[in-house]
């Protein structure tokens, strides 16, 4: 009889298990990857073009064996010269306004103009010419944002001297005078102060530069000034010694 139940027993268990279907592993699916797009890497600035003086440019035009480059604030040439004419760094409203929208933004200050066997172009920092000269892409300046002039220049018995032409009334009166007539030669240099513009003057054959309030700027010491924008786009005036040699100075007369 026990024999019979230990039987019995062994019969139930593996009838069970046998009717116990075997749990199939469900496969897990994997999580699409989402891809990770890297944002575009920031251009680096270039550590060449140091800021030394934060009113200069800070690449400035410089002449050398003829040909015109362009020099960083310590005076190494970033851009080589092989240009007959490079200006400053500035806005083009020619091109800013142009009738081809993507031409544009060849117009702004972060483009140079200049020119090599009568081809102009536009450069970047770099010195890449990112800009070939159109006739077709040329818009028209527009004037709307130029500043009247405060001072002039006056002349009195062959002398010139500076006025302010709001004020002025009475040629005889030393009083009525910015500045009494007193130089050989006067310019006042378009500037975008027009409250405290830079004056070039002559004084005994020689040039130099003075405030609205005849206090010097740049010593008597050159043989021309060139009356020009590089006070209004670089803050630096385009000088010589010998009339020949001419390059730019700051308005603390350091040479670049």
């Amino acid at each position: 009889m026990k024999k019979i139940i230990n039987f019995l027993t062994v019969f139930i268990s593996i009838f069970i298990f046998s009717q116990v279907k075997p749990v199939k592993k469900v496969p897990v699916k994997k999580a699409p990857k989402n891809t990770v797009k890297k944002a575009p890497e920031e251009a680096k600035p270039n550590p060449e073009l140091v800021v030394i003086n934060k009113d200069l440019p800070v690449l400035i035009p410089k002449k050398k064996d003829g040909k015109f480059g362009y020099i960083n604030q310590n005076g190494k040439f970033i851009i080589q010269p092989e240009y007959h004419i490079a200006v400053f760094f500035a806005e083009d409203c020619n091109l800013l306004n142009s009738p081809n929208e993507k031409i544009r933004k060849f117009g702004t200050k972060e483009y140079a103009t200049v020119e090599k066997d009568l081809i102009s172009y536009r450069v970047d920092h770099a010195g890449k010419r990112v800009y070939q000269f159109k006739d077709a892409d040329l818009g028209q300046c527009k004037f709307g944002d130029y500043k009247q002039q405060l001072y002039q220049a006056y002349i009195l018995n062959g002398f010139y001297g500076i006025i302010e032409k709001a004020k002025f009334v009475n040629a005889a009166d030393y009083r009525d005078y910015q500045i009494y007539p007193q130089y050989q030669y006067l310019f006042i240099m378009e500037g975008d102060d027009v409250a405290d513009p830079m004056i070039v003057a002559s004084q005994n054959d020689r040039f130099g530069v003075i405030d609205v309030n005849n206090k010097i700027v740049i010593p008597f010491e050159y043989s021309n000034i060139k009356r020009n924008f590089s006070w209004k786009l670089g803050k630096m005036f385009d000088v010589t010694k010998d009339g020949v040699n001419y390059y730019y100075i700051d308005a603390n007369n350091k040479e670049y």
